[in-house]
């Protein structure tokens, strides 16, 4: 009985794993996204220089 469900948690946890991964590959696939349009539509300076459009 202990061997099924050793086998058992395992199959749960390998299922939740992936899937973990596959949210945070769709999440990162946002952010990329995000910054692209970001790094595309950025405001020009009053010199006609391209500033940052981020703040670090």
């Amino acid at each position: 009985m202990v061997p099924l469900l050793l086998v058992l948690l395992l199959a749960v946890v390998l299922f939740g794993a992936g899937f973990a991964v596959k949210i945070l590959w769709w999440v990162a696939i946002a952010v990329l996204v995000l910054w692209l349009l970001g790094f595309v539509m950025r405001s020009t300076a009053a010199g006609g220089s391209r500033g940052r459009w981020y703040r670090w």
